[in-house]
């Protein structure tokens, strides 16, 4: 009983194992990005986030969400290729909103090994 339970044991986390390593996997160039001091008069301030598919299969981004009505995020919503590049543009629009610094986030969903990234933008408005 020991040795089946102990060869089940092993056909799962091999099989787990091959699972892994047929998956994409998203590797951002970076997850922060500093606007610096700005004047809300400047308008709105835009970076864009860089990222590879470093895995094995497509990588589908499922869903961006900025944590507030003054990050906009745009994105390509058709699957990237293993070892291609994609990007995700953040737009800030501190318009109306009281001066000072702000941090603000953006949740990215995709079908990688690791399904959720955080991404950071700040900076201080004047």
């Amino acid at each position: 009983m020991k040795k089946l339970l102990l060869m089940t044991m092993m056909l799962v986390f091999g099989l787990t194992s091959v699972m892994a390593q047929n998956q994409a996997e998203i590797k951002f160039d970076k997850t922060n990005h500093n606007f610096g001091t700005f004047a809300e008069k400047d308008g709105v301030q835009k970076t864009t986030f860089t990222f590879t598919n470093v895995g094995k299969a497509p990588l589908v981004i499922n869903q961006v969400v900025a944590s507030c009505g003054c990050t906009v995020a745009n994105y390509d919503k058709r699957p990237i290729p293993p070892g291609q590049k994609g990007t995700i543009e953040i737009s800030y629009n501190g318009a109306g909103k009281f001066p000072g610094h702000f941090k603000k986030s953006i949740t990215v969903r995709t079908n990688a090994v690791t399904e959720m990234t955080r991404l950071y933008v700040e900076g201080v408005m004047q």
